[in-house]
């Protein structure tokens, strides 16, 4: 089962500690799932050629996409909501993977522009930690700053 955890579980040494480290993780998710969202809402036509053949309505999902983009960033940073976006967010960097593999793989040009594996392989490796930082932000884990 899922747990919440909040910053008044912990003691006193770790607690400001834990809760600055999520604080400051969670606004800098906020931002970038905003600006990301924003950017998708105002150019998806930017974003079809790393949509995979299977999805079903791509320019619809992009949209879709980035609104929840928007609506996530804002319920992160709301504390009753808080829970639920570290878990939606999460779900979406997993939903996201092949759009990311995608791009690497069909060395798709976006806006005039081919990216390297330099951009790439650093990006792939790193979507379990957006997967973990939604998570942490959310409040949904602790690893690795909990005690046991």
């Amino acid at each position: 089962m899922l747990h919440r955890y909040s910053c008044n579980e912990h003691d006193m040494a770790t607690l400001d500690k834990v809760c600055r480290k999520r604080d400051i993780l969670r606004w800098i998710l906020a931002i970038v799932y905003s600006a990301v969202g924003i950017i998708h809402l105002r150019s998806p036509n930017a974003f079809m050629p790393i949509m995979p053949n299977w999805v079903p309505h791509p320019h619809a999902i992009i949209l879709f996409t980035g609104a929840c983009e928007v609506v996530g960033a804002v319920a992160l940073l709301t504390r009753r909501l808080r829970y639920l976006a570290g878990i939606m967010f999460a779900t979406y960097a997993v939903c996201v993977f092949p759009a990311n593999i995608k791009h690497a793989l069909d060395h798709v040009t976006l806006a005039g522009t081919q990216l390297s594996w330099w951009y790439h392989a650093p990006r792939l490796a790193f979507q379990p930690v957006f997967v973990w930082w939604a998570l942490f932000a959310g409040g949904v884990v602790d690893w690795p700053f909990r005690k046991s």
